[in-house]
């Protein structure tokens, strides 16, 4: 009888766990991991520029290695206004679905931010921050067929000079107004061009008389023998133009000029960076981040981003993303008024 008893209670025992076994397997069937989710998926990389800029050559380069290793289509989608704040608004709202991601100009974003340009909605700490791409230097470009060999030539000129811009903060227009404010030069910055393309183009053909762009993008422009580099915009020589000076060595700054451009150098090195809509699942958000990473230190892109001038120069995305609240939140709110009255005085369609 004791036999039959503990029989009975191993036999219900078993027939319990082949039930909740049995249950289990829809669940574990039906169930993705956050790899797998992203398995034939497509994947919108947007770029907040028109194509054939330095944004979107960097996007459409980064692609396939991301797709590499999300398993994933990944799309360069090209959505300009305003020099990016029209995309990096949308990004704000967008589903938080894993499925859309960002290359966002970070010093232009920051800027936007702090100094709360019009029109300016998104919020650099939300945004779910996934790494760097690169923070090159930036430098000041001029027709080839200018009259201005030096930075010195430009000062002593004493006329009004032409820039070629796209938002009110875009990179180009807030690099343009420190130059201007730091010299003392009379400037005004013509807003609309869809993209440093187009920015470029304008100052070739010689409808603009100077442009302010990074080194890598420049590279592309100088090589058609219509633009050359006036000088780099922080204390250190670009890897790409070295034999052409900075604007420390090219120029004498005063300390509240030296100040002024070493801020922005400064908050230029923020980059490239790639963010995700805020609330994305943080499984998915996890699974970004680690393919960011391997994409962008994957030594092939790292060549082929050596060979086409756009290197890639990789920082982990709570690197980014303390950057970029450190260049919103760090200025003084005497800072913030000075930077602000500068750019509402050179910033003139």
């Amino acid at each position: 009888m004791l036999h039959w008893i503990i029989s009975l209670a191993s036999l219900r025992r078993n027939m319990i766990a082949a039930f909740m076994l049995l249950c289990a397997a829809p669940l574990t069937a039906s169930a993705q991991t956050p790899d797998a989710f992203y398995k034939g998926k497509t994947v919108r990389l947007v770029v907040g520029f028109s194509a054939g800029g330095g944004f979107d050559l960097y996007a459409r380069m980064i692609a396939p290695y991301l797709a590499k290793e999300l398993g994933a289509n990944v799309v360069v989608e090209n959505q300009p206004g305003a020099g990016g704040i029209t995309a990096t608004n949308r990004m704000m709202t967008a589903p938080p679905d894993g499925l859309q991601i960002m290359l966002v100009n970070g010093l232009a974003a920051a800027f936007g931010q702090f100094t709360e340009q019009q029109g300016v909605r998104y919020d650099l700490a939300k945004l779910e921050h996934l790494g760097t791409v690169s923070g090159n230097p930036w430098v000041w470009l001029v027709t080839s067929t200018a009259p201005w060999k030096s930075v010195g030539d430009v000062v002593a000129d004493k006329r009004r000079y032409m820039w070629s811009a796209g938002g009110p903060i875009d990179g180009l227009s807030d690099g343009a107004a420190f130059t201007c404010a730091a010299l003392q030069l009379d400037c005004n910055v013509v807003l609309g061009y869809p993209g440093s393309n187009d920015s470029a183009l304008s100052v070739a053909k010689g409808e603009m008389d100077m442009m302010y762009i990074v080194d890598t993008s420049a590279a592309n422009y100088v090589a058609t023998g219509q633009i050359r580099v006036l000088a780099t915009m922080g204390r250190a020589r670009s890897r790409i133009f070295p034999d052409v000076p900075t604007i420390f060595e090219a120029a004498k700054l005063s300390d509240a000029a030296a100040a002024l451009l070493d801020f922005h150098s400064t908050a230029e090195k923020l980059g490239r960076i790639l963010v995700a809509p805020p609330g994305t699942p943080p499984e998915r958000l996890a699974v970004l981040r680690v393919a960011v990473k391997a994409a962008l230190t994957d030594p092939a892109l790292i060549t082929e981003g050596d060979r086409t001038q756009r290197n890639i120069e990789f920082s982990s995305a709570e690197d980014t993303r303390k950057a970029s609240i450190s260049v919103v939140s760090d200025p003084t709110p005497e800072q913030k008024q000075r930077m602000i009255a500068i750019l509402a005085r050179v910033e003139k369609k």
